[in-house]
């Protein structure tokens, strides 16, 4: 296995039970934990960008959290995208 990364504010006793955790669960489980960790650090993402934006509408939260995950570019090509679905709707 890899070596594990340096968690400041784990021990390294708590780090090896929680390793051992994570090697008895079956693979299902682990993907099952992984989803859901995943899922809890993306609302996280966007709580946080909501505490300092509070102004945003949730569409400019998600284009600031695609902006931050994925780069700027993108979040300007899904802008430019949205303006041209408003505008060919109206």
């Amino acid at each position: 296995m890899a070596a594990t990364p340096n968690l400041n504010d784990t021990t390294d006793e708590a780090l090896a039970v929680q390793l051992e955790c994570l090697r008895r669960m079956s693979p299902h489980e682990r993907l099952r934990r992984a989803c859901a960790w995943s899922g809890q650090v993306r609302r996280m993402a966007f709580a946080a960008i909501r505490r300092r934006h509070p102004d945003y509408s949730e569409s400019e939260v998600r284009l600031k959290f695609i902006e931050l995950t994925y780069g700027q570019e993108l979040a300007d090509e899904i802008r430019d995208w949205q303006q041209e679905q408003t505008e060919s709707v109206t």
